[in-house]
């Protein structure tokens, strides 16, 4: 029997564009007869007039990347070529084509997906008119999946960025990508969800889930509502056989719209701290602790010496809002601290006790790189120190960055926001205690985690 499980995949860079056009009020034709006037088109509902406005601003993008010129690692292996008199291997050119979305006109500045320009090493946009232009990659974000790109032309047309915040489950939207290379195409749908997280995809997750047609080729695109206003990059599908079954995933336009303004700035993003362990306030746990139906993140602990501390925030606060924009939880308020640039200030409204507060708190870097732990039974898996983090229930530990899809950490069921406290028993607080325990412990492993705010067992063989 076919593997039917489903599996997340990339779908190449693609435009998906918030089309935002007023449809014209649909009147129903009166028969015709013979010799009659054909029905206006005039009468009819139509994105076209939305579609002529946007889509000059949807481009399709190619890669090219070397390859290795043989799949088979016999080849790979020096002393076997050398063994056989084989010549030595010649990289090959691979392409690959995704979509992309010009968002400034004056800067040439084109926002496409990660894994759509990860190891090229040529880039080239074709626009909608037929002019095909060399690309430079200002940035990249593995975390976010998120690039930037400059071309050098005139006459450029760039979609309007929209607030991804105002948007609603039901909402219509649009989709403008590149899709199995076709060329430029649109597809229309609603949005499914908000929200959407814990998915393994990328390291920040707050994905727009939505049904219009996605399918390979789409990745680096846009999702639109129907006023022309961009609300999303698309970047992934759930599907057993790679192709569109209806779910979709794409990044937030607000989320995009912070990665994009520091990759311009600096090439890269500079992400934020605040040194609060979080949790999510589940409606159990409101209960609970007497909050009523109160929503948001519950500071589990404030690091000594941290901004959190010098702040003045306290264990038990709950964070319900960042400059006047409500908190969903801790996953919302993890991306949102993390994608602010350290420097900036705050206003965090805070519910204490019974009292409703507004604290201003002053972003701080990250300091430290996350590690992986390459040649374990975690491979895949990128990990920081919870006091490095700042983020999660606090407990000393390792807090799970991001896992690969795919990967041996993924087989295992770890996912991103996971926090390690044990192996096999033994406590474990940084990178370098998980790696010696591992190898200090047999094949089979019993991971402590805290997720979600509860503690669980997981197995890896």
């Amino acid at each position: 029997m076919p593997d039917l499980a489903p599996r997340f995949h990339r779908i190449a860079a693609s435009i998906v564009i918030a089309l935002g056009a007023t449809l014209t009020p649909f009147t129903p034709a009166t028969p015709q007869t013979p010799g009659s006037s054909a029905v206006s088109s005039a009468s009819l509902p139509t994105l076209a007039p939305m579609l002529e406005r946007v889509t000059p601003a949807v481009v399709n993008i190619a890669v090219a990347s070397k390859a290795p010129a043989e799949d088979n690692p016999l080849y790979s292996d020096p002393g076997f070529r050398r063994f056989f008199n084989l010549p030595e291997l010649q990289p090959r050119a691979r392409m690959s084509a995704g979509s992309g979305v010009i968002v400034d006109a004056a800067n040439g500045y084109v926002l496409t997906n990660h894994h759509v320009v990860d190891g090229g090493t040529e880039i080239s946009v074709t626009l909608k008119d037929g002019r095909r232009l060399s690309a430079k990659l200002i940035g990249s974000d593995k975390d976010t999946d998120l690039a930037l790109l400059k071309i050098d032309a005139h006459n450029l047309t760039a979609i309007q960025i929209g607030d991804s915040d105002a948007l609603k489950v039901g909402d219509y939207v649009v989709a403008i990508g590149n899709p199995f290379g076709l060329g430029q195409t649109v597809t229309s749908g609603i949005v499914s969800a908000l929200g959407r997280s814990g998915l393994n995809i990328e390291g920040y997750e707050d994905f727009i889930q939505t049904d219009a047609s996605i399918n390979p080729g789409n990745s680096g695109g846009a999702l639109v509502t129907l006023d022309g206003k961009l609300i999303g990059i698309n970047t992934a599908i759930l599907s057993p056989a790679g192709a569109n079954v209806g779910i979709g995933f794409a990044v937030p336009s607000n989320m995009a719209a912070s990665v994009m303004g520091q990759l311009a700035s600096h090439g890269k993003v500079e992400r934020g701290r605040l040194g609060i362990g979080i949790q999510d306030l589940t409606p159990d746990l409101a209960e609970a602790l007497g909050l009523g139906d109160l929503r948001g993140a519950l500071v589990a602990n404030v690091e000594p010496g941290s901004a959190a501390e010098r702040a003045g925030l306290k264990t038990g606060d709950v964070v319900t809002a960042i400059d006047g924009r409500p908190i969903h939880g801790s996953t919302d308020l993890r991306n949102r601290i993390g994608l602010t640039p350290a420097g900036s200030n705050v206003n965090l409204t805070v519910k204490r006790g019974g009292i409703e507060q507004v604290v201003t708190v002053r972003i701080t870097a990250e300091d430290k790189e996350s590690a992986d732990v390459s040649g374990t039974p975690l491979e895949g898996a990128r990990m920081r120190e919870v006091s490095d983090a700042g983020f999660q229930a606090g407990a000393s530990g390792v807090m799970i960055e991001s896992v690969a899809p795919g990967s041996a950490a993924a087989r295992a069921g770890l996912r991103t926001g996971d926090v390690i406290v044990a192996v096999n028993r033994v406590p474990v607080a940084s990178v370098a205690d998980l790696r010696r325990t591992i190898a200090e412990e047999p094949a089979i492993l019993a991971l402590e985690l805290i997720r979600d705010g509860g503690r669980l067992l997981l197995v890896v063989r």
